[in-house]
């Protein structure tokens, strides 16, 4: 059973993550640089094969840990999370999208995304 959470606690999650999230979007660039230096063949101030794979290791790791807090991720590029709760008695994901200063977004559990409403 997943926990879930008020709009108070969904907002008081995410700002306990971000440095996570921060690190998860650095990280993102840096391995986006050097799979894109991999194949072209080129030289990357990021390293080669083994530090790519260090870096999906980092990342995942990352994205794990978020998820043990009960934050859904549905995305990493850009990141994008859910947090369950409810609202008047409909269950809810409170929704962050990466850009977003604060969770100020949900939707119903089986509308996803696009049933995104301003709290």
């Amino acid at each position: 059973m997943s926990k879930n959470f008020t709009v108070t606690e969904a907002r008081t999650a995410i700002d306990q993550v971000r440095p996570m999230l921060d690190d998860v979007i650095e990280l993102r660039a840096d391995l986006a640089e050097l799979r894109a230096d991999l194949a072209a063949e080129r030289p990357s101030r990021h390293g080669g094969l083994p530090e790519a794979k260090a870096l999906e290791a980092k990342v995942y790791a990352l994205l794990e840990k978020i998820a043990k807090k009960g934050i859904e991720v549905k995305g990493w590029a850009p990141l994008l999370l859910d947090l369950p709760g409810q609202r008047r008695g409909v269950r809810v994901h409170w929704c962050w999208l990466e850009g977003e200063q604060d969770v100020e977004w949900y939707h119903r559990r089986e509308c996803g995304f696009a049933g995104r409403r301003r709290i």
